[in-house]
């Protein structure tokens, strides 16, 4: 694929590398930076991550991946971090927890759930840790 460049930077589509030739980044450039819609790899070449990007961070709607396969945890982002509604997963795919984050922890209403998809908690959360009013199950 050949790349794009402006004033000597990347824009358009693009791909990074690592040394030993594994795709870490596939995804949209503006001005240098990661813009717009890609894809994120782990170290083994597997998917981590899929959504936007704003100026090298994710911003906007996402997706983060286990191996390719297994989705961890989807929802919005901002500066990077989970920002919002959002939703995480237990490794066999079933919900784990709904609610909202900030700066990456559970801030607000969520609901909590056992691997068998029944109700655990049902509450409010502080910078991750549940705090405020709440039912346990």
């Amino acid at each position: 694929m050949k790349e794009n460049y402006i004033n000597g930077e990347r824009n358009g589509e693009g791909k990074q590398y690592d040394f030993n030739g594994i795709l870490k980044f596939d995804g949209d450039y503006l001005n240098g930076k990661i813009s717009g819609k890609g894809k994120e790899y782990h170290d083994n070449g597997k998917l981590k991550f899929e959504g936007e990007y704003l100026n090298g961070e994710r911003k906007g709607k996402g997706k983060e991946y286990y191996n390719n396969v297994v989705l961890i945890n989807e929802g919005k982002y901002l500066n990077g971090l989970r920002n919002g509604e959002g939703k995480e997963y237990y490794d066999n795919n079933k919900l784990k927890f709904e609610g909202k984050y900030s700066n990456g922890h559970r801030n607000g209403k969520g609901k909590e759930y056992y691997d068998i998809v029944v109700l655990k908690f049902e509450g409010e959360y502080l910078n991750g840790l549940k705090n405020g009013k709440g039912k346990e199950y």
